[in-house]
């Protein structure tokens, strides 16, 4: 029987007191975690006592470096050409890894889009693109490597192999009111970006009532967090400060969203998703040392979305495919006329994910044709009785607790008031 290095209790005891980890401390902790010595309400209480007491710039690179070590690093050296990935910290109606990812392969960097799923309020990629009949979100390395050199993109579900101690880690901060740690949210997020291999990376860190950060300050030391440690690890970083008080575009779900996206692809879309879209694909672009092209108009021209096609048929998608409809919609009237000056994100997220587009626990199944349409944006005109928003599902039974959701969620102020918002840039910040 092997002896530990160290003993749990005395690492746990060393953050609670507000002492610094040591490298060899994190390393041990994160391994023995992995390896199931260190049991689960160990963890929890580390992670509750970092959650208390933060974590200094160099605990944090070796607290990454640690999960990084737990598993496999991808390795993308033998491809023709650069890469540069993008990582959202999750909103709603955040359709833009969809036509993002092929944009920037117009330009002849490649763009391994590991990504995720939806859990709560916030939607996930990898859910809306299953909306597309036949398409798959899983692949090998093997697969991935083939799928960037030949089309250039790919939107797939990280593997197993990509550290196995944030995924553990990860439920466990779930269940322990520990999610929302800046610490332990930039070492999730970039221990696996770091492992999976990109050049360049680009971190859409989202600010509003629909984003884990509700206030610029906390988003702005989060995004300087990752940026630095993307930075100690050899891999090109920066970050946008974007708008999340208000969802992305005018859908939210899963179908829908795709349906959107098309839109996109085609030339034309909602102008924030546009926006949001070309500024993303610059940035990646200047990383991967391709920077000054026109993004706009490779989405205007067609060859966005010929790589679009060519990415869904690689993984057995049919682009041309009718996507699914919902058979139940029911809408919300606007409340009175006037200027429409909010729409909250998060109740619109949440009320999205009650009528079945989200799930409440990893293992919930998704229903594609639910979601929301919206018909006006902060800064709109609207007349009272007029369509606000349309709910969709496959369960009318789901209309009434989506409902209450969206109670309180929108205002509307008379036209000439001051109070009345004007829409304004979804990018808010560039850090670099």
């Amino acid at each position: 029987m092997s002896v530990e290095a160290f003993d749990a209790v005395d690492v746990i005891a060393a953050k609670r007191d507000g002492q610094r980890l040591s490298a060899a401390q994190i390393a041990w902790v994160i391994d023995a975690y992995t390896r199931g010595v260190v049991a689960d309400e160990q963890m929890a209480a580390l992670a509750m006592a970092i959650f208390l007491n933060d974590m200094e710039p160099a605990e944090i690179a070796d607290w990454t470096q640690a999960m990084i070590a737990s598993g496999e690093r991808m390795d993308f050296s033998s491809l023709s050409r650069p890469t540069s990935d993008k990582h959202s910290t999750g909103g709603v109606g955040d359709k833009i890894t969809l036509p993002l990812a092929p944009v920037v392969a117009v330009f002849d960097v490649a763009v391994p889009q590991l990504s995720g799923r939806g859990l709560g309020h916030t939607g996930g990629t990898l859910d809306k693109l299953e909306s597309i009949p036949g398409w798959r979100a899983d692949l090998d390395n093997a697969g991935i490597l083939a799928q960037l050199e030949d089309v250039g993109a790919v939107v797939c579900a990280a593997g197993s192999g990509l550290a196995p101690a944030d995924r553990k880690l990860y439920a466990l901060r779930d269940t322990t009111a520990t999610v929302d740690c800046i610490p332990l949210i930039a070492s999730s997020i970039m221990s696996k970006k770091i492992a999976e291999g990109t050049g360049g990376l680009v971190l859409d860190v989202k600010v509003g009532s629909g984003a884990f950060m509700k206030d610029i300050e906390a988003a702005r030391r989060l995004a300087r967090t990752m940026v630095d440690l993307g930075a100690r690890a050899g891999v090109r970083t920066s970050a946008l400060l974007t708008d999340m008080s208000t969802p992305l575009g005018l859908t939210v779900g899963n179908a829908l969203e795709v349906r959107e996206s098309l839109e996109v692809l085609a030339g034309g879309g909602p102008a924030d998703v546009v926006e949001l879209t070309v500024a993303l694909a610059e940035e990646m672009l200047r990383l991967a040392g391709r920077g000054g092209v026109d993004v706009r108009a490779a989405l205007a021209d067609g060859r966005a979305m010929d790589v679009w096609r060519r990415m869904i048929r690689a993984q057995g998608g049919d682009p041309d495919a009718p996507l699914p409809r919902a058979e139940h919609t029911e809408v919300v009237p606007a409340p009175e006329t006037g200027v429409l000056s909010r729409l909250d994100a998060r109740a619109i997220g949440v009320a999205s994910w009650r009528l079945g587009a989200g799930r409440a626990r990893k293992e919930d199944p998704v229903q594609a044709v639910a979601g929301i349409e919206l018909h006006a944006k902060p800064g709109d005109a609207v007349t009272a009785g007029q369509p606000l928003l349309t709910l969709h599902t496959g369960t009318p039974e789901r209309f009434a607790r989506a409902l209450e959701a969206l109670d309180g969620a929108v205002t509307v102020e008379p036209a000439d008031s001051t109070a009345a918002a004007a829409a304004r840039s979804v990018v808010l910040e560039t850090i670099a």
